[in-house]
């Protein structure tokens, strides 16, 4: 398959076309059986105005007023970061690429806290440090001051962090750790934390135990998070592909529990992302060899109390 999935790209190893999907080798560890969620139903197709290309990874600003995304992150194309304003919950008004983002290399997989503080993958230095998350400083479809996030990468060649997401405080990095072999194969991928101090992150000591049943498995990525950060969405690869799972926990540093993969996103799906009042859910899903998004929702009644806003510290 040559369409890769959420921030994977051909880095420093020159990998190979390869999805993660099609990359579990029958050695490797099994996935568990499923819990269900079934809280969110009605899956929907969202309409980006203006724009007709491939749309993955994307990504609603904490007030709901904008969608990023980029297009495909197949090597073959120069992935690069775009925006659209919102004119309802299933129509976005197309406004272009993100100025002072994007280069020749790929740039993808956005996300904003509420300060205005933009988080990106970017393979741009992979050759020279081995590091891939960066940073900057966003406003009116503009992006500045861009640089590598200081003290998260481990820069080992070989180790490479493809996905991340900033908590609506900024103060939390949710990002994805994997490792590849000299063929280009994605050995593992494992969802770890960094918290904010000062202007560095630092790696949490105990990303492993808060992350322990959502890296249950091979290949686990995608994160987002709600504004509480007591619900948790993410991507699992299972023995029929990617899916949109969920998680949660009743306070903030907890353990993330009660993992299910929400059963009406069906089909090749990845890169959830959470609309501001906990009720709509969107994704990428591929139809035709072409990607686009979607929206499923639920209601209050059926939003977990951690989710709105009931979660302690």
């Amino acid at each position: 398959m040559q369409v890769l999935p959420r921030g994977f790209v051909a880095l420093a190893l020159e990998f190979a076309d390869v999805s993660l999907a099609d990359s579990c080798a029958p050695s490797r560890q099994i996935d568990p059986p499923d819990a269900v969620d079934t809280s969110f139903h009605n899956p929907q197709r969202v309409v980006i105005q203006g724009y007709d290309g491939d749309a993955m990874e994307p990504f609603l600003s904490r007030d709901g007023r904008y969608l990023f995304f980029n297009n495909s992150n197949d090597s073959k194309v120069n992935t690069n970061l775009y925006w659209a304003e919102r004119i309802d919950d299933l129509q976005f008004k197309f406004r272009g690429e993100i100025e002072g983002v994007n280069t020749p290399a790929l740039e993808a997989v956005a996300s904003l806290d509420r300060q205005g503080n933009f988080y990106f993958v970017s393979n741009r230095s992979y050759d020279q440090t081995a590091s891939t998350l960066y940073r900057g400083k966003f406003a009116a479809g503009k992006l500045s001051s861009v640089e590598l996030i200081p003290g998260v990468s481990l820069a080992k060649p070989g180790i490479v962090n493809f996905d991340a997401e900033i908590s609506a405080d900024g103060n939390t990095l949710y990002f994805v750790k994997s490792q590849f072999s000299m063929h280009g194969q994605p050995q593992w991928a494992r969802i770890l934390i960094a918290r904010r101090k000062g202007d560095k992150f630092i790696r949490d000591e105990q990303s492993s135990t808060i992350m322990n049943l959502v890296n249950t498995g091979t290949l686990n990525y995608a994160p987002a998070t709600t504004e509480s950060q007591c619900e948790l969405f993410f991507t699992r690869v299972t023995a029929t592909g990617p899916a949109v799972f969920v998680a949660n926990r009743k306070a903030k540093g907890q353990p993330f529990q009660n993992v299910r993969r929400i059963a009406s996103i069906t089909g090749f799906v990845e890169a959830p992302t959470l609309s501001p009042n906990g009720l709509s859910l969107y994704f990428h899903r591929k139809e035709n060899d072409h990607f686009v998004l979607y929206r499923v929702t639920r209601s209050q009644q059926q939003q977990p109390a951690v989710a709105a806003g009931g979660c302690g510290d």
